[in-house]
């Protein structure tokens, strides 16, 4: 029904001009929704090649097959006749420059390539025109200069665009073009605009009647009374748009268009909104997950691994949302730096620092997977815990030290405990330092005072050991060997004591001679003893003399174990025993 309710008029005139062959070819299909105009110009030179003939029959054909004004459809009917030039039989490659008009009898777009050319006219101005796609255009936009110019420009049949071109063969599409009532539609060939300059044409059709023909043939007149030395083919068509389809439904279309719009507006306006919530949510959580992870970082900084684990935590979650899998890793990474060190300073709180020290030799690894951001303070505080570490076994050292008496070099040690402890402000340690410092001090008074003790009893000991072998050494001089015994014993039990081997062992001999001497005195008061008995015995046989001698040996011993207690009593027998004698021999005396 397009077609029916439009009316397009065509015409056109070609001729071969100077030239043995006519090389220009120009053919249109009008189908009831869609017509098609196509104009070619044969690029060569031998009279047989029919490279125009052949690339219009098969754009109208693929037309045919699958009539559109898209722009891919128009596109594909281009590349059809492209390559079927380029696939042709000859003895030469083809080539053709070409335009294609494809209309809706409404609207209108086309395609080209080379140096044909089309003009609408609309009105009796140029309302659309193409340009050649050659060196020479190229050249004349450059410097400026008008269209008509390149007429007579060396470059004007350089194309970097036509038909046969092969593989890079890129042809200019236009955007649709809405037909009004009176639009010209004018397609030519180099033989028309090399030798007519645009304002001709455009005197010829701002004053063009509705008959076709008769602009064709002013056109032809025009040409022709140019008489060039050589005339190129030339051909020039026209459509005269007398009137455009108007669609019935048009306003009910545009009613549902309006409705459909007024939908998409809204369903737009809904989906703005919600892409601009999501986008602004997303903004904001990227600004949140920056403000997390700067304030991560600055924590970590200023050695704040709390604030820093919860800032980290939420930038964690906040990344995971946005699923940003770089700053997801990064933050995996500083958490556990983050709860290693939290891990390391509980157990440093705690005093726990040898666990302490191995928990920030960890943290301190997984530091090397987060920027080693945390190596500065790692390393400061495992340099204290070495320092703590080192007051303590100072300490300890100095414990041991004066479990073993050595109290100056112990002294030493809870010095450099105590110096050490308050270079590094570790006021526990410092204080157990002065503790140890105290106990020592109030040790070693009173193993002075111990010592000294000691050593009065040792003295005492002394001299009471030596006045006990004085007095031993008296009573062995007056032959008391029993006392000699007692004080000798007393005197090595005190030696001993004392540890005083060498007097020990001089007592024990004292004590060895006075046991020998006191053996030896008892055998002789024995043998004094038997003296007596015998001596007793004698007397009373009455048998004084012998009685009287017996005494004698006795008192003699006795003399000599210096026991003078027997000694007077034997002394004192003696003079009984004189006198009994003297009286014996008195009464014999005066017998005789």
């Amino acid at each position: 029904m397009r077609k029916q309710n439009s009316t397009f008029k065509t015409g056109f005139l070609s001729e071969a001009g100077s030239e043995l062959k006519n090389n220009d070819y120009f053919a249109f299909v009008e189908l009831d929704k869609y017509a098609c105009y196509v104009i070619a110009d044969g690029l060569n030179d031998l009279p047989d090649a029919d490279s125009a003939r052949l690339a219009t029959q098969t754009i109208l054909l693929a037309f045919q097959e699958h009539p559109s004004m898209k722009k891919q459809a128009i596109r594909s009917y281009l590349k059809a006749a492209n390559q079927a030039l380029e696939e042709a039989d000859s003895r030469s490659r083809l080539k053709a420059s070409v335009t294609v008009v494809v209309t809706d009898y409404a609207r209108a777009r086309y395609g080209y390539a080379g140096n044909t050319r089309l003009r609408l006219y609309r009105n009796g101005e140029v309302a659309e025109q193409t340009f050649d796609t050659s060196l020479g255009t190229d050249m004349l936009k450059k410097l400026d200069l008008t269209e008509d110019a390149l007429a007579r420009h060396e470059e004007r049949n350089n194309l970097y665009a036509y038909l046969g071109q092969g593989k890079r063969f890129c042809p200019q599409i236009s955007e649709k073009i809405r037909l009004n009532n009176g639009d010209i539609l004018t397609l030519y060939t180099r033989g028309v605009w090399e030798n007519l300059d645009g304002g001709e044409l455009d005197d010829v059709f701002s004053e063009a009647k509705d008959d076709p023909q008769e602009s064709l043939d002013l056109v032809e007149d025009l040409l022709l009374s140019r008489q060039p030395v050589r005339l190129e083919n030339y051909t020039f068509a026209v459509v005269f748009v007398d009137k455009v389809y108007l669609d019935p439904n048009r306003k009910r279309r545009i009613k549902k268009i309006i409705l459909l719009c007024a939908a998409v507006l809204i369903l737009l306006i809904v989906l703005a909104a919600v892409l601009w919530f999501l986008t602004n949510r997303h903004r904001e959580r990227m600004e949140e997950l920056e403000r997390r992870y700067t304030g991560m970082i600055e924590y970590i900084q200023d050695a704040n691994f709390v604030r820093a684990e919860e800032e980290c935590s939420e930038a964690l979650a906040l990344a995971e949302k946005l699923r940003r899998k770089d700053e997801i890793g990064d933050l995996a990474d500083y958490q556990k730096l983050i709860e290693a060190v939290n891990a390391a300073e509980e157990l440093f709180g705690d005093q726990n620092y040898q666990e302490a020290q191995s928990a920030y030799v960890t943290a301190r690894e997984r530091s090397r997977y987060a920027d080693r951001i945390a190596d500065e303070y790692i390393e400061k505080r495992l340099g204290i815990i070495t320092d703590y570490l080192s007051v303590f076994d100072y300490i300890q050292l100095g414990d041991t030290l004066t479990a073993q008496g050595d109290y100056d070099r112990a002294e030493e040690k809870y010095l450099q405990a105590k110096k050490l402890a308050t270079g590094t402000y570790f006021e526990e340690g410092r204080k157990e330092a002065m503790e140890a410092l105290e106990n020592l001090y109030a040790s070693r008074d009173e193993a002075e005072e111990e010592r000294r003790q000691e050593a009065q009893e040792q003295a005492e000991n002394q001299a009471g050991a030596v006045q006990l072998a004085a007095d031993g050494d008296k009573a062995f001089a007056e032959g008391d060997y029993s006392s000699a015994d007692a004080y000798y014993a007393m005197a090595l039990e005190k030696y001993q004591e004392m540890g005083d081997d060498v007097h020990a062992e001089l007592i024990q001999t004292k004590i060895s001679s006075s046991s020998q001497k006191g053996q030896e005195a008892e055998a002789k008061k024995q043998q004094a003893e038997a003296y007596m008995e015998a001596a007793k015995a004698r007397e009373a046989e009455g048998n004084r003399l012998e009685a009287k001698k017996q005494y004698l040996f006795a008192k003699n011993i006795y003399r000599e174990l210096k026991m003078d207690e027997e000694v007077d009593r034997i002394v004192g027998l003696l003079e009984i025993l004189e006198t009994g004698i003297e009286q014996e021999e008195a009464a014999v005396a005066p017998e005789e």
